[in-house]
């Protein structure tokens, strides 16, 4: 069995296993996720996510490009989806894998609370402030679903408590 490269950067990955078995994973790009709070809301970006088929809440995040570093990726993250800049070195959070079962990718965590605006976000991403206790309700409603950000979420809350 081939390897299939599939589009930027991920790649379906079939691993010989055991004599006529193969494990299928992807190869896919590292992620950074940034938790911008502004004025005691946080900041999360809202878009349609086409594999759950409805409109997502989450943090801004991207894939980490090539010889890039996961903070200069969070950092340009922040700008493009919120258009804010975060006015002090984002403090680091953590990373984990997102799923070691299926994906090979980490994503790295980072927080900030100084923000400044400087631009509009970019096309097609809404920006939304909520407070702690409405990014709980969201997630208890099923509208903030991506595991890897809720995960995030509560690991800065641990660590700033």
């Amino acid at each position: 069995m081939k390897n299939i490269k599939l589009s930027n950067g991920i790649k379906l990955i079939n691993k010989k296993f055991k004599k006529n078995e193969y494990y299928h994973y992807f190869d896919c790009p590292d992620l950074s996720v940034v938790i911008p709070k502004f004025r005691n809301r946080y900041i999360l970006v809202s878009q349609k996510r086409i594999p759950i088929n409805k409109k997502n809440y989450e943090f801004p995040s991207g894939m980490i490009e090539k010889n890039e570093k996961p903070i200069n990726c969070a950092k340009k993250e922040l700008i493009e989806e919120t258009g804010y800049t975060s006015i002090k070195k984002l403090n680091n959070i953590s990373f984990f894998y997102t799923e070691p079962g299926r994906l090979n990718n980490k994503i790295y965590g980072f927080y900030t609370d100084k923000l400044k605006k400087i631009s509009l976000p970019e096309k097609g991403i809404e920006i939304n402030f909520f407070t702690r206790s409405q990014i709980l309700n969201l997630i208890n409603k099923g509208k903030f679903n991506c595991a890897s950000h809720i995960a995030m979420f509560f690991l800065s809350l641990k660590i700033r408590e």
